[in-house]
């Protein structure tokens, strides 16, 4: 089905690559599912310490033999401003408060650390030979490429704007993940800012695919066929899907996510600083609602993604959606509760079914 350069080099039968959804949704029963199911898993490894990130790539090679991938968070420089530490942490009381959270130590990363890890991931997917690599939040250093390049592995970049995607190609990366505003969860914007990145996937997809030669995986709101099939039209040569492959039995997001996601109206979702201190899509709750006026003074990510963690861990725990990060892209009633397989194969019947005989 629709074979092209791209599912030759990846090794895939279907242009449909599971997006890598950071925080344990990306299990390996699911990445296992997607690969063996013709598409390509990938793991979302933003907030895997690297020996999290070994154990999941040896676990996923026993459940496949085909080949998945791993996605990493490049880091950027940040600092940990006290002041507005102080003042995150006394807006976040209210909700600790509700949620019966006593400790307010939380461990907050540095730049250091953050890039130290980033570093030992690099190093596991060389050391277990992970065949793909995929980036977001930034572009991988040229030494880091040629340290991968040198082992095979092929490299993705995650793009919101032209000129995003025209960097990533100038960097000798094989592939380019363009984003649209509709995508759930954070966006790869790495250049442009928030504001000047909420392009649209179908008005995106024609305009990189005209200043770029190597192939372009469209993503955001992606949910079926009729995506995958407009995305290809346009130029694109594969798609990556979040949400549809959230509410899958297979993934590891929280049942109360799943079903948020599953129960959501179309104009439910909403785009927040809130959880981590990175503008974000998801479906709105008691906590994106009251921070919301303050959004313009609350740190920057991982700072406030560390400050918040013990909230939504504490949800989650307590089954409390108001003050989970809900995670959706702008599509979320086209969201169905199935298996990978089925996923997979309503996708590709439509598919079959759009197709002119010759």
């Amino acid at each position: 089905m629709l074979k092209n350069e791209l599912t030759n080099l990846l090794k895939i039968d279907h242009p449909i690559i599971q997006a890598p959804m950071a925080g344990g949704i990306t299990t390996s029963k699911l990445v296992a599912a997607v690969s063996n199911n013709g598409a390509l898993g990938m793991i979302g490894a933003g907030y895997l310490s690297p020996a999290q990130l070994r154990e999941q790539i040896r676990e996923i090679k026993g459940l496949t033999t085909n080949n998945f991938g791993v996605n990493l968070f490049v880091p950027n420089d940040f600092q940990l401003v006290e002041e507005e530490i102080e003042a995150a942490n006394h807006l976040l009381q209210t909700f600790r408060s509700h949620l019966n959270i006593e400790s307010t130590d939380t461990a907050l990363p540095t730049t250091e650390k953050t890039m130290q890890a980033y570093k030992k991931q690099i190093k596991v997917i060389i050391e277990e030979m992970v065949p793909i690599c995929s980036f977001t939040f930034g572009v991988p250093s040229i030494d880091i490429i040629s340290q991968l390049k040198q082992q095979g592995v092929i490299l993705i970049g995650t793009a919101t704007t032209v000129v995003e995607a025209m960097a990533i190609e100038k960097l000798g990366m094989d592939a380019i993940v363009v984003q649209g505003s509709e995508a759930g969860g954070h966006r790869g914007n790495f250049i442009s800012s928030h504001e000047d990145s909420l392009i649209g996937l179908m008005s995106l997809i024609p305009q990189v695919t005209d200043h770029v030669s190597i192939p372009v995986i469209a993503a955001g709101g992606i949910m079926d066929g009729r995506g995958l099939m407009a995305s290809l039209d346009l130029g694109a040569k594969a798609v990556q899907m979040g949400t549809a492959f959230l509410t899958c039995e297979e993934s590891g997001a929280h049942p109360v996510h799943k079903e948020a996601i599953l129960h959501a109206k179309d104009e439910d979702t909403i785009l927040t600083r809130a959880f981590s201190g990175k503008w974000a899509r998801g479906i709105s709750n008691k906590f994106t609602n009251e921070m919301e006026k303050h959004e313009a003074k609350i740190p920057n990510f991982p700072v406030q993604n560390g400050l918040t963690q013990p909230i939504r861990k504490a949800a989650a725990a307590q089954h409390d959606k108001e003050y989970m990060s809900l995670w959706s892209g702008q599509s979320p009633t086209l969201a169905k509760k199935e298996t990978v397989e089925a996923l997979i194969r309503r996708i590709t019947d439509y598919v079959k079914g759009s197709e002119i005989p010759e």
